[in-house]
Order: structure tokens, then C-alpha cells, then sequence
């Protein structure tokens, strides 16, 4: 993976370059192949609450942190499926963006320019996330499909209340958001507060997936996402 370098590192001409971060929690993740055994919740919700959506061009005495924007996209999948989103799908809602907390959050565009390489390394650090929680490395298309529709609705939101956006252009941007779900109302958190209530409702999603996958009760009744 490292071309004969030493784990972590990567050879630019005659010098190495240092290819990892060390974390509050103390590990040390490599950026190029992380390891799930250094993926930390903690350090994932201490990222995400200081990694600011839309280059932080948002009104408000707090910017609107990407763990803020997960609890939403989580919030937004339970009303799109009806309250019936199955202990993985809102845990993986909740952990759609936590790459973030390592190569931050890049505005679309940008995104586009960066090309493959970006989006191979994103791609990583979520397989690396997903193995961490005993998630799929790669979503089933209908999660991935749910919470798109999620992550499109919150954007509209954010952009028309947060971001500058008029609705006629967030309309073409984002399209408009069905039904109720148009009139949510957004209020940044500080970053303390929103670090909190990612842990927090980690720790509910987190321990109801494992309950899923030990327990052996019958299948569900209904519409199964």
C-alpha cells in the first residue's frame, strides 16, 4: 500500500512524508490505510462538532458543525422512513460523514475538482469506519438511497435557513424537501453541546445495533429498510 515504506509514511522523491494523525484518544490513524482498531467514537464526535458545514458561510454565533448536520440526517431519515429505519440504517445516518473528522468538510465543488484521489481516501476512512461499528464496508443501495434523500433534505435546509441560499435557487440546487419536512428549523449548537449529543445518541443507535445482530427474534412485520 505504501510502496515499501514504512507504515504511515509515503515516499515523495528522496524524503518521507508523514501520512498520519495522532488523535486526543492517542491513536495514531494512517491516512492512506486506516485501520478500524484506531477508529474512535470520541474522537470522531470531538472532529465532526469543530468541522464547520459550508466553509463556515453560515449566520449564527456558532457555525452549523457536521455532527449537528448527522443528528439531523438522522432525525430526517426516521421521518422519511416512518419511524421504521432499522437499528443499522440510523447508526449508519449517523456516521455518513464521519470521514470528516479527518480530511474535514468539503464543499461539493471543490469536491469535483479534487477528482478520484479525495474521494479514494474518503472512501477509506468510511470503510474503515463502518468495519469499526460492524457496518457493511459498502451500505446496501437502499441505506446509501435513504440517507442521500436525508443528506439532500438537510442541505436544502441548511442552505435556505444558515447559508445564504434564496429558495429558488436552493429549488434547483437541492430540490424542495416533501411535505412538513420544509419547515424544520435550524439552530446552530455550540461545539461542546453538539459533540455531547452526537455521543449521546451514538451510544443509543450503537447499542441497539448490536442487540440487532445477537438477537434471534423473529423478522419484523411491515415495511423492512
Amino acid at each position: 500500500m505504501n510502496g515499501g515504506s514504512k507504515r504511515g509514511t509515503s515516499k515523495t522523491g528522496q524524503q518521507q512524508v508523514r501520512v498520519w494523525q495522532r488523535m486526543l484518544s492517542g491513536r495514531r490513524l494512517d491516512l492512506v490505510d486506516p485501520s478500524p482498531l484506531d477508529i474512535e467514537v470520541e474522537d470522531i464526535a470531538h472532529g465532526l462538532a469543530r468541522v464547520a458545514r459550508w466553509n463556515g458561510q453560515t449566520l449564527g454565533d456558532h457555525a452549523f458543525s457536521v455532527a449537528q448536520h448527522s443528528l439531523l440526517v438522522v432525525d430526517l431519515v426516521d421521518a422519511l422512513t416512518q419511524d421504521k429505519a432499522s437499528p443499522d440504517l440510523r447508526l449508519a445516518a449517523l456516521l455518513h460523514d464521519a470521514a470528516e473528522y479527518v480530511i474535514g468538510d468539503m464543499i461539493s465543488p471543490f469536491k469535483g475538482l479534487l477528482g478520484d484521489g479525495y474521494r479514494t481516501i474518503e472512501q477509506r476512512l468510511s470503510t474503515a469506519v463502518h468495519l469499526r461499528h460492524q457496518l457493511p464496508a459498502a451500505l446496501p443501495k437502499r441505506f446509501h438511497d435513504c440517507i442521500k434523500k436525508a443528506d439532500a433534505i438537510s442541505a436544502y435546509l441548511e442552505a435556505t435557513q444558515l447559508a445564504g441560499f434564496s429558495t429558488a435557487e436552493a429549488d434547483k440546487v437541492f430540490g424542495r424537501p416533501p411535505g412538513a419536512l420544509s419547515g424544520i428549523t435550524l439552530q446552530p449548537m455550540p461545539a461542546t453541546e453538539a459533540e455531547n449529543r452526537f455521543l449521546e445518541q451514538h451510544r443509543t443507535l450503537f447499542t441497539a445495533h448490536i442487540f440487532a445482530l445477537t438477537e434471534k427474534a423473529a423478522p419484523a412485520s411491515g415495511v423492512s429498510w
